[in-house]
């Protein structure tokens, strides 16, 4: 990626030793105007939109779309051939709601709780297989990774057992330096996988995810490909963002003693539930912008964004704004930070974010309190962050007690 003048390129660096904090230049882009142009690696200018008010106004703007085969879409990386296949996420309405509708049901607030239980075994489970297991260990591979797998494993009706393959082709599809045929080779594996396994939802039915798809497939609904590739967007977003949340979320604490010690030392569901959206909001674990495009010319913020002009919305420094989260580079698990967008806005907000919280909740309120002497096996400048990806957070974490 070449340089243009005047125009700074993006995705941005963040400053060696603040790996929790936004890259400093999109904090200076932020200070200067609600709106600025960047360069992507393709050589178009979107604008990245700065501020927590316009990126909500705009995100619940019609006149916005999320739809990534339309040109002048400001992608992330170089598209396979065929388009990327991650169903409805990309899309519009109304097709966007035609299927989202179909899988909305299983992640209501009131059917999430109902898993609270289920998801506080898997959890007690793991600690009890990592604190009978060596010592340090990386919390990654023995806890942070499987807990959420197993949960939407679960959810899904998919085999854990299969866990190996499909947590290495999601890794190479969300890794934005990877070749746009390997993402596509990672994708059509997945599809491949979830299309079998459909095959035996559709033969023999039970009470999860994938067999109501397979009935909604019988009743021509849905196409069998169609739910093959939500299948694979769920199981993808069901463990991947959740699982660098836990990891980078506990090397946030760990690096915070005196936030770790609230957590750790008090029994309060509130303050539990107000540490979950703290942490959502301080590290942004999607880190690249959400991606947006102007089907209309549309007035804000002084400026003109022209019909077919892409947009990024940079959450990660939103969700910093003085405006809306003074003092917002401090992690203080008592803000009342619920006003984020770690989830996003509109209609286009995470489907999973009832889950994601459940299970957030239940891993802080535990892993904690059950290894109160928890703490880092390294220095944190040895840690390896994922700052390669679309999602952010460690590839490791060797932690020990």
């Amino acid at each position: 990626m070449t340089s243009t003048p005047g125009i700074p390129d993006f995705p941005m660096t963040r400053a060696a030793g603040c790996p929790f904090d936004p890259p400093p230049a999109a904090r200076v882009l932020q200070e200067e105007a609600p709106l600025k142009r960047v360069k992507l690696w393709d050589g178009s200018t979107p604008w990245l939109v700065t501020r927590y008010a316009e990126q909500r106004t705009l995100l619940a703007d019609p006149r916005v779309s999320a739809d990534i085969s339309r040109p002048g879409y400001p992608s992330p990386a170089p598209l396979p051939k065929g388009g990327s296949g991650i169903s409805f996420i990309l899309m519009d309405n109304p097709e966007h709601a035609r299927l989202r509708r179909m899988v909305t049901a299983p992640f209501t607030i009131r059917r999430t709780e109902k898993m609270r239980p289920a998801v506080q075994k898997i959890v007690d489970d793991q600690l009890d297989a990592m604190l009978a297991g060596p010592n340090p260990v990386d919390l990654v591979e023995a806890f942070a990774l499987p807990v959420p797998s197993l949960v939407i494993c679960e959810l899904l009706g998919v085999p854990y057992t299969d866990h190996d393959f499909f947590q290495e082709n999601s890794k190479v599809i969300i890794r934005r330096d990877a070749k746009p045929e390997e993402r596509a080779a990672g994708h059509q594996a997945l599809v491949g996988y979830l299309d079998e396994l459909m095959g035996k939802k559709l033969a023999e039915p039970s009470d999860d995810l994938l067999s109501g798809l397979a009935t909604r497939v019988n009743a021509g609904e849905l196409t069998r490909v169609e739910a093959a590739q939500m299948g694979v967007l769920l199981l993808i977003a069901g463990h991947e963002t959740t699982a660098n949340m836990i990891a980078l979320g506990t090397l946030a604490l760990l690096e915070h003693p005196d936030q770790l010690k609230l957590l750790r030392e008090g029994d309060d569901p509130k303050l539990v539930a107000s540490a979950v959206e703290e942490l959502l909001r301080y590290l942004n674990i999607t880190h690249n912008g959400r991606r947006r495009l102007a089907l209309e010319d549309i007035e804000i913020a002084g400026e003109t964004v022209r019909a077919g002009e892409g947009m990024i919305m940079a959450n990660d420094i939103a969700n910093r704004d003085p405006d809306v989260f003074p003092d917002g580079d401090r992690l203080d698990l008592s803000r009342d930070a619920h006003r984020h967008i770690a989830f996003g806005f509109g209609v286009h907000q995470c489907l999973g974010q009832p889950l994601a919280r459940l299970e957030l909740q239940v891993v802080y309120s535990t892993l904690y309190r059950r290894i109160p002497s928890l703490a880092l096996a390294t220095e944190v400048g040895q840690v390896p962050f994922k700052h390669d990806g679309s999602v952010y957070g460690v590839y490791e974490l060797p932690v020990t007690w």
